[in-house]
């Protein structure tokens, strides 16, 4: 068996979120076979995604529980699990590294040891001095990291094609390896919502393109009281929001939920579709989840999602209002068009499997 090192870097961080998930679902299938023998050093941890896993050996016993000298005491297990981490590193046990985040921290201990990393997107170079800084660090340390892996993993091909541009990386060093959807189509707990509703999953800011969309969809939204917008995810409504809905006269007609993974996939099921106006993904996970929850797909017609979605969606430009309002509007009205898209969202989603995900990632790992 391969042995492939984890380290703590987003499981003590990260308590849900894209990435967490991503590597658990990695592990899940690792246990479930007899290639990859992973080992996952971390004392404590907070995420949810961790509790299912036979190996998982960390401890959540503040959780929900809050005190005089909390934060104190979680600093101590953070430094904890970093040196869990630098103490199985500099061990040397293992045949190949695969850190969770960017922090080099690691480049100290491997002793020669090969290890992969996997590059989710080029966002904060793509829009660099536009919606991120231009000057973050995080993107030397992302850059550092592409150049010194010995093999990465991209989870999309226009990612691939980012991380060449960006950092100068041989293509032969990328392999592309797709996500899956992670979400359990048959546990779908009900819960109260409008009669008509489209559904956007995820954070709103930046390059989300939330506030544009919401400005762009208005006049349905006006001409259609029963209409709603249901948002999933992300954080509160901002100042900014608020003023939005009530300048566009849809104040009532925009809900955020809070809601579990079987709450989701409910929603999904229920709306009349997923609208996903974003400017730019490195995969674009919740077209996956929605199609396999039989939802139609709405998307902006940049080209991650085109590849993710192939003709399994419908697509508008994300900067032209007109082009959302039409295709949203289309979508809204059409029976016969959204069955359509369910229709070939179920058969398409068939191409994406955490099995299949685990098996290329075990191939690339045996390549190193």
């Amino acid at each position: 068996m391969t042995k492939v090192l984890f380290d703590d870097q987003i499981f003590t961080g990260q308590k849900i979120g894209g990435i967490s998930r991503y590597f658990s679902q990695l592990f899940k299938e690792f246990e479930k076979g007899d290639v990859i023998d992973y080992k996952l050093p971390l004392m404590y941890s907070e995420n949810i995604y961790l509790k299912d896993l036979k190996k998982n050996r960390s401890y959540a016993f503040l959780e929900g529980k809050k005190f005089k000298g909390r934060d104190r005491l979680l600093n101590f297990f953070r430094k904890i699990n970093r040196q869990s981490s630098k103490i199985c590193l500099s061990a040397g046990r293992f045949d190949v590294f695969h850190p969770t985040d960017y922090d080099p921290y690691f480049l100290d201990y491997l002793n020669n040891k090969p290890f992969v990393i996997t590059i989710y997107d080029m966002i904060h170079e793509i829009y660099a001095g536009e919606f991120f800084d231009a000057n973050d660090s995080s993107l030397l340390r992302k850059r550092l990291l592409a150049e010194k892996a010995a093999k990465i993993i991209a989870i999309s091909q226009n990612t691939k094609n980012d991380i060449i541009k960006f950092c100068g990386i041989n293509e032969s060093k990328v392999s592309v390896i797709y996500l899956a959807n992670s979400l359990d189509v048959n546990l779908s707990i009900p819960i109260a919502v409008p009669e008509k509703f489209l559904l956007f999953v995820g954070s709103r800011g930046r390059y989300k393109n939330f506030n544009f969309f919401i400005e762009s969809i208005s006049p349905i939204l006006q001409k259609d009281r029963r209409l709603n917008v249901i948002c999933v995810g992300g954080s509160d409504f901002t100042s900014e929001e608020e003023l939005l809905f009530v300048r566009t006269g849809v104040r009532d007609q925009v809900l955020r939920y809070i809601v579990s993974d079987s709450q989701l996939v409910y929603l999904y099921k229920k709306a009349l579709a997923f609208v996903f106006p974003t400017l730019y993904e490195g995969f674009g996970l919740p077209m996956v989840e929605a199609a396999a929850c039989g939802c139609p797909v709405i998307a902006s017609n940049c080209e991650v999602l085109k590849e993710v979605g192939q003709d399994a969606a419908l697509y508008f430009d994300g900067r032209d209002c007109d082009s959302i309002l039409q295709v949203v509007s289309q979508v809204i009205e059409n029976e016969n068009l959204r069955s359509d898209l369910i229709s070939k969202g179920i058969v398409h989603v068939k191409n994406f499997s955490w099995a299949e995900s685990a098996r290329e990632t075990a191939n690339v790992y045996r390549g190193v």
